[in-house]
Parts: C-alpha cells; structure tokens; sequence
C-alpha cells in the first residue's frame, strides 16, 4: 500500500513539482485547501510537504507564523514528518559556500521571519527537515524572477540581469529538488531536525546567457534591471518594495554546499546543466 503526503500549497511552483514527483513515486499526494479542516485533511499522512506561502509579501510577519501552526497542527494530528521548502534568506551576505553549519545571520525584514520560522520547528519537537534551495526555476520559464523578470524578452533576444551578470548566485530546478524530497522521504535515519542545503545549480548570467545563445543560435542582449524604477514604485507598488529588499541576493555571489545532501543521498545527481536550461527555455504549453 503507498504512502500518503499532505502537501499544503500544491498550486506554487516548488508544490507542483513535489506533486508531480510523489505521484510518479507512487505516493498518494493529497492536496489541502485551504480553509478546510487540516486534521482531516492530514488523516493517515506520512508526510506534509509545506510548500504554502502568504498570498500577499506584506503578509509575511503575520502569515508566515500563522502557516507555520498549521502546518505543525496537521503533524501532531498525524504523527507525519514534516517538509519544508527553504530559502536562502537566512544567510544575509555571509561567505559562502552555506550549509547546515553556517549560522543564520539574516540581513532582512524577510530573512528574519524565515529565520524565527525555522526556529520554531526546530524547537517544535515534530519531525521535520528543512530542504534549502536557491532560487527556484521550473521548465517552462518558470519560477518568480526568472519567469517575470530575466526571461520575460527571452524571445526578443534579450535576458534581463538583476545584478551584475558576472556573479554566480544559486538556483533549485523544482525538478530536482522535488526528486530529493521523494528520496530523503524514504530514509528512516534522519534526526528530528533536518537541515538539509540543496546544492542545485549555480551559474551567473552570462553562463545563463552563453548557453541559451549555443542552444537557440540566436546571439542575446543582457540588459541591466531598472532598480531605480523599482524604488520610485516602492512606495505603492508592493511587489517593487519587497524586491528592492532582496536586492542584495543579485549582487553577493554565493552558492550551496553539497555535502548535507550527499551524506544522505550519495548517488544524487542534479539534471545536467544544459538539459535543465533546455527545460527552463522551453515555451509554456498551450492551454
């Protein structure tokens, strides 16, 4: 009989990805709506996948806390690990290459939330492990900024770079960081807290840049963001305020430590870094 995973925010990028790789594994994936009753819902679960997020940024120091308890009534009513989705906010502008070792120092009104948010899991008492990304991309341009920001004039010739283009900055195929969810789901061994860092890909713009030109024969433009814009907008313009915030993530170069995953999952491999930029450049299908 397969197991069963409550995933909470299966409609987002990263909980789309974790539906579609615990069906393939043939878990019974269950979806919860928001509003209904999350014992229920999390009844006979295995495991719940936290991949919800506020619907609106403004919400965050309200939201996040509020997700959070919901998430950790489910487990208690169900006895199921728990799965959250991290980020790397709260790191702030630290060295990298981070991991679990690397103290959180966020630098943030975001970075501190996520930070006290994790803070309560880890003193929670439920099972949980944290499996931190980069930025999270998808095939079909998908992800946040990459979707609406860097490939938005992809079929203009143009890529648009948020910081320099030269620096190397971390990113989570959904592909593949779902894939390491269903995996480390399968092992017995894991502490009651982990926190696991996913290496994922890192690759700067111009890498970006090179490989789409080699792959398209097509010759692009990398064109700089107009942050000035987004600090005039900033004061009405939600979006455009909570960006400006994260800024600092374009312009530090940093990437994730392997080694976290790999004392668990020896033989993971992420997809090649051409085919995932082939995925990631690829048309959205026609509805």
């Amino acid at each position: 009989m397969s197991q069963k995973v409550l995933i909470l925010g299966a409609s987002g990028t990263i909980g789309q990805a974790m539906a579609q790789a615990f069906a393939a594994a043939d878990w019974q994936v269950r979806d919860y709506k928001r509003g209904t009753d999350i014992a229920r819902a999390a009844d006979g679960a295995a495991l719940i996948v936290n991949a919800m997020n506020p619907q609106n940024y403004h919400d965050w120091a309200q939201q996040i806390p509020a997700i959070t308890a919901l998430a950790m009534q489910a487990a208690r009513a169900s006895g199921a690990r728990v799965l959250v989705p991290g980020n790397v906010y709260v790191y702030g502008t630290q060295p990298d290459p981070w991991s679990a070792q690397t103290p959180h120092k966020p630098c943030t009104r975001k970075g501190r939330i996520r930070a006290e948010m994790e803070a309560a899991w880890r003193d929670s008492g439920v099972p949980v492990t944290i499996l931190r990304a980069g930025d999270f991309i998808a095939p079909h341009r998908g992800g946040q900024v990459m979707g609406s920001v860097v490939l938005k004039n992809l079929d203009k010739g143009q890529l648009t770079t948020l910081g320099p283009p030269d620096v190397p900055r971390a990113y989570g195929f959904t592909p593949d960081v779902a894939r390491a969810a269903v995996a480390l789901a399968a092992r017995d061994d894991l502490p009651r807290y982990a926190d696991i860092t996913f290496p994922g890909h890192t690759f700067s713009m111009t890498e970006l840049a090179t490989e789409i030109a080699r792959q398209t024969g097509r010759r692009l433009r990398v064109q700089h963001f107009p942050w000035w814009a987004m600090r005039l907008a900033a004061p009405v313009w939600e979006l455009g305020r909570e960006m400006t915030e994260m800024r600092y993530l374009f312009e530090h170069p940093h990437s994730l430590s392997e080694k976290d995953l790999l004392s668990y999952l020896p033989g993971f491999r992420p997809t090649p870094f051409q085919d995932m930029v082939k995925q990631l450049i690829a048309r959205p299908p026609r509805m």
